[in-house]
């Protein structure tokens, strides 16, 4: 059991306005801290040397350690996208961000970086729901139908 990071207000700061321009290996590895990961699963997510990354993230402020990975926690967060409900799960528009962001980071890293940067610049539904449709082309195109599925399903869109 690892150490739990989490963003500081420095690194909320950098993921909304790239204000300290971060380099794109440092930026990927913040946009993965989010506080329920242990050092081990962003060592796993992180390419290496994971160590130095979250070092560097941490000697400059971006993140800072809230604990040990609390081993329940991590259940209940692979059990979300499993249920394949045909309604639509309805979400706030914040929550929705924070569930489209970390599925697209999770699934594809480095190469879902211009969809997160795009679903986090969104201020209404109707801008969300032209970006999610986007996004889930993209993943459909680059993952398959299963996972645009997924997708759908974990962001609220209604699926076919």
């Amino acid at each position: 059991m690892g150490t739990v990071y989490r963003k500081t207000d420095k690194g909320q700061t950098e993921i909304a306005t790239r204000a300290y321009r971060l380099v794109p290996r440092l930026r990927s590895a913040l946009i993965l801290v989010d506080g329920k990961r242990s050092e081990d699963e962003l060592g796993k997510l992180i390419l290496p040397p994971a160590e130095g990354v979250l070092a560097s993230l941490l000697s400059d402020g971006f993140i800072e350690a809230v604990g040990g990975a609390p081993e329940p926690a991590a259940a209940p967060e692979a059990a979300v996208p499993a249920p394949a409900a045909a309604q639509p799960v309805t979400l706030s528009l914040d929550e929705t961000r924070r569930r489209a962001a970390r599925w697209l980071t999770d699934r594809l890293g480095p190469y879902g970086d211009p969809l997160t940067m795009r679903i986090e610049k969104v201020k209404t539904p109707e801008e969300m729901r032209a970006t999610l449709e986007l996004a889930d082309a993209f993943v459909r195109q680059q993952l398959g139908a299963p996972r645009s599925q997924e997708f759908r399903q974990h962001v609220g869109l209604p699926t076919a």
